[in-house]
């Protein structure tokens, strides 16, 4: 009796920038989250000014929505890298990340509004950037700003991003549609602030 062995499909391997990498630069280190930090994210993405500017975050934003994130964070079922930003003494200040959204490399940052203005968001977001690209270098990332943050819009246009579009989004903090202006970045774009 012979038995036919059937080849089984292959799955394509989705692309993968590989582990959550810790990463220095010049005031910062960009590591991967703890549930630890749950009380730093909770403190920064509970102050509107901050949630206000970011899609996929409620208002109010407790504890145990931090713990949540950073369970989800934690799991290895997110294709990408969600890093805290510290300080020299690991106090978590906020956090970049690189996700595989809808088949796209997506960029997200957020900073607790107290260290506003100091350059730790563009300093953070181009280590990221720069670490990812080395790994992926053939890949477009993708971002965006609402239209009504020209502060973020200035950060990312000084790192290289080119506008590609407009279009609306739903922001959980303000219970309704924002207008979103969409960005995107290849590795040569890339420009160091």
């Amino acid at each position: 009796m012979t038995a036919h062995l059937v080849e089984r499909p292959r799955i394509a391997a989705r692309p993968d920038p590989g582990p959550c990498p810790v990463i220095e630069t010049a005031r910062l280190t960009l590591r991967p989250h703890r549930l630890s930090d749950a009380d730093a994210v909770a403190q920064s993405l509970g102050d509107y000014q901050v949630s206000r500017m970011l899609a996929r975050v409620s208002v109010p934003y407790h504890r145990q929505d931090a713990l949540d994130w950073l369970i989800r964070q934690g799991s290895g079922l997110i294709a990408g890298w969600t890093l805290a930003i510290t300080t020299g003494d690991d106090v978590h200040i906020g956090c970049v990340g690189i996700e595989l959204r809808h088949g796209q490399w997506n960029l997200g940052y957020w900073l607790n509004r107290y260290y506003w203005n100091r350059g730790y968001a563009s300093e953070a977001a181009y280590a990221a950037m720069e670490r990812f690209f080395r790994r992926m270098p053939g890949t477009v990332l993708h971002s965006g700003v609402f239209a009504d943050n020209a502060g973020s819009l200035k950060l990312q246009k000084k790192l290289g991003f080119e506008i590609t579009g407009c279009s609306e989004i739903y922001a959980l903090a303000r219970h309704g549609m924002v207008s979103h202006i969409e960005t995107m970045i290849t590795a040569d774009g890339l420009r160091k602030p």
